[in-house]
């Protein structure tokens, strides 16, 4: 049976491919392209989000009691992050490739760190405290991913 880490930790690498496609296009001036990889990331990492925040750090919190902790921290750079998708949407409408570039740097080193903190640390806690629930919670989670991220 797959382990939460294992199934999210494949949602970000899903999720890292489809950031780098976007990117590649837009430093190709392929704005039509990378508009729709954007959007297609966009669409996954939100799906990611919400996965975590409505289903998997819900449970997480029941089971541990812990709400002021690293749930809510996960929460919060979720919700940076979403605020350099906006940026980086705005960039790709207006086609500049060099506002676009610098905001994805900035969201990929976001990403690398709170990837970094979610696989080491929360996932593998996830897995421990929710070991019990894993037969019904890890594909309610793969459910509610992108389906093209589905592992």
């Amino acid at each position: 049976m797959t382990s939460i880490a294992e199934l999210m930790t494949h949602d970000h690498r899903s999720c890292d491919h489809d950031f780098a496609r976007a990117e590649t296009f837009a430093a190709h001036k392929d704005w039509d392209a990378a508009t729709l990889a954007f959007e297609a990331f966009a669409s996954g990492l939100e799906a990611h989000f919400a996965a975590e925040e409505q289903y998997l750090f819900p449970r997480f919190e029941a089971v541990t009691g812990m709400t002021q902790g690293p749930t809510q921290v996960m929460r919060g750079e979720h919700a940076e992050m979403r605020a350099a998708l906006v940026q980086m949407r705005a960039a790709l409408a207006a086609r500049d490739r060099d506002e676009y570039a610098g905001e994805a740097e900035t969201l990929l080193i976001m990403m690398q760190q709170h990837n970094m903190k979610e696989e080491n640390i929360l996932y593998p806690m996830c897995d421990v405290r929710l070991g019990s629930e894993r037969d019904t919670l890890v594909p309610e989670l793969a459910n509610r991913l992108a389906p093209e991220h589905a592992a």
